[in-house]
C-alpha cells in the first residue's frame, strides 16, 4: 500500500471505484429481461424479440432488452392517445404537480441513476454523477413551473397530442428529460424510444413514473433498433416527433415527415469551433478545451472539436494542451478519478479510429499522450490534431469522440469566416479578455449556441438547438416550450382551394380588360437585387380574371431566376444588421406609399379577381394596417435574458435566419403577399418571395413601392411563375435557410421533402383567412427567427 508521505510527493492518484451492487441487483430482478413500458406496466414484445446491452468499458452483459415491432408502437401510441383525453385537461397545476414528484423521485434516486447510465453509456461516473443527473432533475422542475404557468403565459395554444420522441446514447438520461419534461408540461403524452446500445436509464425512469404516481399511459417507452424508431416516425396518431440524432437519420425523419402535417423539432450533428484570440487566458482555455472535447469521451453533439487558435499564440498553446493531455485519466468509468471513459461500443470506436488514420494520410499531424490505456473495452486516446486544412475530413465530418482538430487564424473576421465554414451550426465557444470582441464574434456566428470564456454549459432555462445542418427546434426555456405547442386559430378558414392554373405561354384569346385607347402596355417583370428583369425562361403567360379576361402578363420564373434572387439576397446581409429601428421607418415608409397609390391596387385587385371595390378597398386598407404592425413590431420583438443556475447572463437574441422563401396564397393576394413579407422583414431576413400565380400582379405592382421605399437591393426579390415549381427549387437551394409555403398545390409535403438537403424549417398550410387576427403576430415573427442563446460570465 502506498504511504501518504509518497503519494503527497508523486500526486499520483489511487483506485477509487464506485460501489455498483444495487444496480447489479436490479438487473438481477430483470434476469429475463426488460419489456417495453406500455400503460403503466411492463409488456412482453409482440414478436418475443429482444437483444443484449453490453457495458462497453469490459463487454460484459448487463441485460437483455425487448426489440420492438411496429405492433409493440401501435399498442404504445393507442394508450398515449387514451391518456392524453384526461391528461389534457388536467389544470396546469395538476400536471405540475406530477413533474415536480418525478424530479423528487430522481433526486431520490439519483446514485443509482448515475451508477447505472455509467454502467451502460460508458461515460465517467463523475460526469454522470455532477452533471447529468443533477440537470435531469433541474428539467422536471423547470417544467414544473412551466406546467403551473402555461396558461397564462401561453394563452392561445393547446398540446400537440401524442409526442414521438426519439433519443441518442450519449446522453440517454438527460435527452430523456429534454423531452418528456416539456412535452408533460404543455399537456401532451409520450412515446419514447430510447437507442439500442443504452436503454437502461429510461428502464428505469419508466419504473420511477410508476412509483411518482403518473397516470397509466402519459409516458410510454418502447425499445428497440432503427425498425422500431421508424415505426414510431411513420405512426398516424403521433402529432410531433423530436429527435436528436446524426444529420443523416435526420434528413431521413424529415423526408418520412414530409406532408403528414406532424409537427418536428431536429437536435443532430455539431462540428463546433472553439476560438482562442491572443489576449485569452491560456490556462483557462487549456482547461476549457479538457471540457469542450473529452468531456463524455467527445461524444456530445456540440462539442467543441475544431480548435481555432490565433496565429501568434498558436504554438504556445499546443504545447500547454500536450502537457495537459498526459495527465489526463482513461480507464473505468467508475472510478471517480476517470477523466476519459468508454467510447460507447466497438463500431464507433472503430469508426474514431478510421477517421483519425484519414486525417493524419490527409497531412495532419497527431498527437496522443503517453498514458496508461485499460486492456480490454472501447477506449481510445485522447487526440490532438495539428496542421488541419480548414477543408479536410476531420474538419468537416463530426468525429464524435476524443478527437480535438487544430486550426490558426490571424484577424477576428478569418476566425468568424472558419467558424461559419461549415454544414452544421449547434454550438461555438470564444475565449478573449476583451469583451467587446467577444461579443461582436458571438453575434457573427452561425449557432444556436455560443459560450463566452466557457463551454458546454447546459440549463432547463436556456433553450439548445442548432442553426443549418445541426437541425431546428429549440429544447429548454421558453422557446423549447413552444416546440410541444400549437396555435388555438379555432375553425379552419371556410371555403375550398380552386384547382392550380394552368399557366400557359402561348398567346391568349381571352378578350382584353377594358382599358383606356391611349393607355401604354405595361409589362410585369420580376424583380431581382433591386431592378426588374426578364425571366431566364424568356416566356410569360396570360393573368385571367374570374370572369375570363386577360388582366395582363407575367413572367414564367424558373431555376435560373431563383438562383439569381438568391444571389441577390445573399449580397444584402448588411438588412439583418440594420437597427430594428431603421428597418422600422422603411416598413413605414412602403405603408406610406401603399397608402398613396391605394385606388391603382384597388383597381388591379379588382381586375385580377373580380372583387367588388368594397372587397377591394378592405383588402387594400388591411395590408395598409398589417405593415404598419410589423413597422411597430420591428423592435418589439425582443429577446431574453434567461435565469440559468450559474453565474451567466444568458442572452436569448431573436436572430433572423438569413434568406427565407416565401410561396404566398391565392386567398386575398394582396394583403396574404404582405402578411408573409412584412413578419420576415421587420425580423431582418431578406427574402425571395413568390406571389400567388393566379393573382401575381398586385405583387409585381408592389416592386415600384419597394423602388420608392429606400428597400435596398437584394432584400426582396419578386419570381412569378408556377408556385409548386418554384416552391420546391427554393427547398432545395441550400443558400435558402427557411421556407414558409402557403400557395403550392397539395401542401407542404412536395417542399417538406426537398427541404431535407439542409434541413431547411419549414411552415405553412392549407386556407387561411388573412383578414383575422390570426394571420398576424408573435407566431409569424417566431418563425421568423431563431434563438441563439449567448452565455456571458460575470464575476472574477
Amino acid at each position: 500500500m502506498a504511504l501518504i508521505k509518497d503519494i503527497l510527493q508523486t500526486m499520483e492518484y489511487g483506485p477509487s471505484p464506485e460501489s455498483n451492487d444495487h444496480i447489479i441487483a436490479w438487473l438481477g430482478q430483470h434476469e429475463v429481461g426488460f419489456g417495453h413500458f406500455i400503460d403503466g406496466k411492463f409488456t412482453d414484445p409482440a414478436v418475443g424479440a429482444s437483444f443484449e446491452v453490453t457495458n462497453p468499458a469490459n463487454g460484459a452483459a448487463l441485460a437483455r432488452v425487448a426489440l420492438g415491432t411496429a405492433d409493440d408502437v401501435d399498442r404504445a401510441v393507442a394508450a398515449a392517445a387514451r391518456a392524453f383525453k384526461s391528461w389534457s385537461k388536467l389544470s396546469g397545476h395538476e400536471r405540475a404537480r406530477h413533474l415536480y414528484a418525478l424530479a423528487r423521485h430522481i433526486q431520490k434516486r439519483d446514485r443509482f441513476l448515475a451508477v447505472l447510465e455509467s454502467m451502460d453509456n460508458g461515460k465517467p461516473i463523475r460526469e454522470s454523477r455532477d452533471i447529468d443527473i443533477p440537470l435531469v432533475a433541474r428539467h422536471f422542475y423547470h417544467h414544473a413551473g412551466w406546467a403551473e404557468l402555461i396558461e397564462s403565459e401561453m394563452p392561445g395554444h393547446q398540446p400537440v397530442g401524442v409526442c414521438g420522441q426519439i433519443i441518442p446514447w450519449n446522453f440517454p438520461l438527460l435527452m430523456l428529460a429534454w423531452k418528456i419534461a416539456p412535452a408533460l408540461a404543455a399537456g401532451n403524452t409520450v412515446v419514447l424510444k430510447p437507442a439500442e446500445q443504452t436503454p437502461l436509464t429510461a428502464l428505469a425512469f419508466a419504473e420511477i413514473c410508476r412509483e411518482a404516481g403518473l397516470p397509466d399511459g402519459v409516458v410510454n417507452i418502447v425499445t428497440g433498433e432503427g425498425e422500431t424508431g421508424a415505426a414510431l416516425v411513420g405512426h398516424p396518431g403521433v402529432g410531433k416527433i423530436a429527435f436528436t440524432g446524426s444529420t443523416e437519420v435526420g434528413r431521413i425523419i424529415r423526408r418520412a415527415t414530409a406532408g403528414s402535417g406532424k409537427k418536428l423539432s431536429l437536435e443532430l450533428g455539431g462540428k463546433s469551433p472553439f476560438i482562442v484570440f491572443d489576449d485569452a487566458d491560456l490556462d483557462s482555455a487549456v482547461e476549457g478545451l479538457v471540457d469542450a472535447i473529452w468531456f463524455n469521451q467527445g461524444e456530445v453533439c456540440c462539442a467543441g472539436s475544431r480548435l481555432l487558435v490565433q496565429e501568434g499564440i498558436a504554438e504556445k498553446l499546443y504545447a500547454k494542451l500536450r502537457a495537459r493531455m498526459q495527465t489526463l485519466r482513461v480507464g473505468d468509468p467508475l472510478d471517480k478519478s476517470t477523466d476519459i471513459g468508454a467510447v460507447v461500443s466497438t463500431e464507433q470506436l472503430e469508426r474514431i479510429g478510421s477517421l483519425v488514420a484519414k486525417g493524419k494520410q490527409e497531412g495532419a499531424d497527431v498527437f496522443q499522450p503517453s498514458i496508461p490505456m485499460p486492456a480490454k473495452g472501447c477506449f481510445f486516446l485522447p487526440t490532438l490534431m495539428t496542421g488541419v486544412a480548414p477543408a479536410s475530413t476531420v474538419a468537416t465530418v463530426e468525429i464524435f469522440g476524443p478527437v480535438l482538430v487544430a486550426m490558426t487564424f490571424r484577424t477576428p473576421d478569418e476566425a468568424v469566416a472558419l467558424a461559419n465554414n461549415t454544414r452544421f451550426g449547434l454550438a461555438a465557444s470564444v475565449w478573449s479578455e476583451n469583451i467587446n470582441r467577444s461579443l461582436d464574434v458571438a453575434a457573427r456566428i452561425k449557432a444556436g449556441v455560443v459560450w463566452i470564456n466557457a463551454t458546454n454549459l447546459f440549463d432547463a432555462a436556456a433553450g439548445f438547438g442548432g442553426y443549418r445542418e445541426s437541425g431546428f427546434g429549440r429544447e429548454g426555456g421558453r422557446e423549447g416550450l413552444y416546440e410541444y405547442l400549437v396555435p388555438d386559430h379555432g375553425k379552419p378558414a371556410k371555403g375550398k382551394q380552386a384547382a392550380r392554373p394552368v399557366l400557359n405561354a402561348a398567346p391568349s384569346s381571352m378578350t382584353a380588360v377594358a382599358v383606356s385607347s391611349d393607355a401604354i402596355d405595361r409589362t410585369a417583370k420580376l424583380y431581382v437585387g433591386g431592378k426588374q428583369a426578364r425571366p431566364d425562361s424568356g416566356y410569360s403567360y396570360a393573368v385571367v380574371s374570374p370572369a375570363g379576361k386577360t388582366a395582363g402578363q407575367a413572367g414564367l420564373g424558373n431555376r435560373k431566376d431563383i438562383r439569381n434572387a438568391v444571389e441577390a439576397a445573399a449580397m444584402a446581409g448588411n438588412w439583418g444588421a440594420a437597427t430594428a429601428h431603421n428597418r422600422a421607418q422603411i416598413l413605414y415608409y412602403i405603408a406610406e406609399n401603399l397608402s398613396a397609390r391605394a385606388a391603382e391596387f384597388e383597381a388591379r385587385l379588382r381586375s385580377m379577381t373580380g372583387a367588388s371595390a368594397k372587397d377591394a378597398a378592405t383588402e387594400v386598407a388591411a395590408s395598409i394596417r398589417r405593415t404598419f404592425f410589423y413597422a411597430g413590431f420591428a423592435d418589439k420583438h425582443d429577446g431574453a435574458v434567461h435565469s440559468t443556475k450559474s453565474r451567466h447572463v444568458t442572452l436569448a437574441m431573436n436572430e433572423p435566419f438569413g434568406i427565407m422563401g416565401l410561396v404566398c396564397p391565392d386567398e386575398a393576394p394582396l394583403l396574404g403577399f404582405v402578411s408573409l413579407v412584412m413578419p420576415t422583414l421587420a425580423a431582418g431576413n431578406r427574402v425571395i418571395a413568390v406571389p400567388s400565380a393566379r393573382y401575381p400582379l398586385a405583387a409585381t405592382d408592389f416592386y415600384q413601392l419597394l423602388d420608392t421605399s429606400d428597400v435596398p437591393a437584394g432584400v426582396v426579390s419578386i419570381v412569378t411563375g408556377e408556385t409548386s415549381g418554384l416552391a420546391r427549387m427554393l427547398a432545395e437551394h441550400d443558400e435558402v435557410a427557411a421556407l414558409w409555403d402557403f400557395g403550392s398545390a397539395g401542401g407542404t409535403g412536395p417542399v417538406e421533402t426537398a427541404s431535407a438537403g439542409n434541413l431547411k424549417p419549414v411552415w405553412g398550410g392549407g386556407m387561411r383567412d388573412w383578414a383575422s387576427p390570426d394571420s398576424q403576430g408573435r407566431e409569424f415573427l417566431r418563425r421568423a427567427t431563431q434563438v441563439k442563446n449567448i452565455w456571458v460570465p460575470y464575476g472574477e
